[in-house]
């Protein structure tokens, strides 16, 4: 080998030597930074023990209108007021007019058509005179009872066959068919409250032009309320078998009884529950409002095995477990509570539940040195 193939070999090594060296290095050193951005971070934790326990089952609902409409017409026109402003939160009672449609040109066409009734009926008096002279006085009475401002009055009952022939040929009975049409489409220009009730919300305003189907407001039936509860699968025999029910708000004082009226046949696929509906109303002195929320406690106790843990454990109905020195997510489904604990299912025994939130457990934070409850 020549003189300069070994210099250049000698440069080579030398050079893929100290590249090495600094690689090595620097990998040394970005190990020691990790090492010390790992956190230590201890836990308080207790082994998780089902065990037979007496509860009071509770859940809760949503208070919701038994009886809700949504207000429209079935005709076309200018919105006008009714006996009271139609806005959100104001109360009306049954049989007051909410709301009205401008009638003035259905009401003409109605008193012409009655106009038209007359006449024909006029025209054809001396005929029934001479050949029904016994039918002439209940036609007369019937022309006198046709007035612009009242409802038209029965049709003259027909007493033989060939009177019967006689006025339909005139077209009297078309024409008194005509306006009983006319008249009931006139009824549909009035929104008369069906129920004491509540408006909760409003879509036009007086003065607006509206179509058919239009939604105007929508109306609900004050003091007839219900409360639909989402019951878990392995508990609903248990609240069926119950029935009754009592309802406390958000600080636990009782509001309301109630029992179940229906209960969904269909399951939640996420929860695996099914929806409850209970009948809901206020205990003397208390008030139900729509929108309330209440919790459903079972008159009674029943017995039950679950695990009962801090209610600082709990969060979002799921709780960590440390395994490994590594947090892992359980969800669990509370049946009960106490002011400092709650009873839950979908725990097995020797589990160790973290006691307390723990924050961000991103960035592969190592859990260790576990203190015992």
């Amino acid at each position: 080998m020549k003189r300069s193939q070994l210099v250049l070999l000698a440069v080579f090594l030398l050079i893929s030597g100290l590249i090495y060296i600094v690689l090595a290095k620097n990998k040394k050193e970005e190990a020691e930074t990790n090492k010390k951005e790992q956190k230590i971070i201890y836990v308080k934790v207790a082994k998780s023990k089902n065990t037979i326990n007496s509860i009071l089952m509770t859940s809760y609902g949503q208070v919701t209108p038994n009886t809700q409409l949504m207000m429209a017409f079935e005709i076309q026109g200018k919105l006008e007021q009714g006996k009271h402003k139609l806005k959100p939160g104001s109360n009306f009672s049954k049989g007051q007019v909410l709301a009205r449609v401008d009638n003035r040109e259905a009401f003409f066409t109605l008193s012409a058509r009655k106009s038209a009734l007359r006449t024909l009926i006029l025209n054809i008096l001396p005929d029934i005179e001479l050949d029904f002279p016994s039918e002439k006085n209940k036609w007369a009475s019937f022309l006198n009872e046709i007035k612009p401002s009242s409802t038209m009055p029965e049709l003259p009952r027909m007493s033989s066959a060939k009177e019967e022939g006689f006025i339909s040929s005139r077209n009297i009975k078309t024409e008194y068919y005509t306006l009983i049409s006319l008249e009931t489409r006139m009824e549909k220009y009035i929104y008369i409250a069906p129920f004491n009730g509540t408006v909760v919300e409003v879509y036009a305003e007086s003065g607006s032009i509206i179509n058919p189907g239009t939604q105007i407001a929508k109306i609900v039936k004050t003091g007839d309320f219900e409360v639909k509860v989402p019951i878990s699968i392995e508990d609903l025999e248990i609240y069926k078998a119950k029935n009754n029910t009592t309802f406390t708000d958000a600080s636990g004082k009782l509001v309301a009884t109630g029992r179940i009226t229906r209960i969904s046949n269909v399951i939640n696929q996420q929860t695996q529950s099914a929806d409850v509906y209970y009948s809901v109303k206020a205990i003397k002195g208390e008030k139900i409002y729509n929108g309330m929320f209440l919790n459903v406690t079972i008159e009674g106790k029943v017995v039950k095995e679950c695990a009962s843990l801090p209610r600082t454990a709990i969060k979002d109905n799921k709780v960590f477990i440390l395994k490994d020195k590594k947090l892992i997510s359980i969800p669990i489904t509370t049946i009960s509570s106490k002011p400092d604990s709650v009873y839950v299912t979908g725990l097995k025994d020797g589990m160790n539940v973290v006691l307390e939130h723990v924050g961000d457990t991103e960035n592969k934070v190592i859990y260790e040195g576990i203190s015992r409850k």
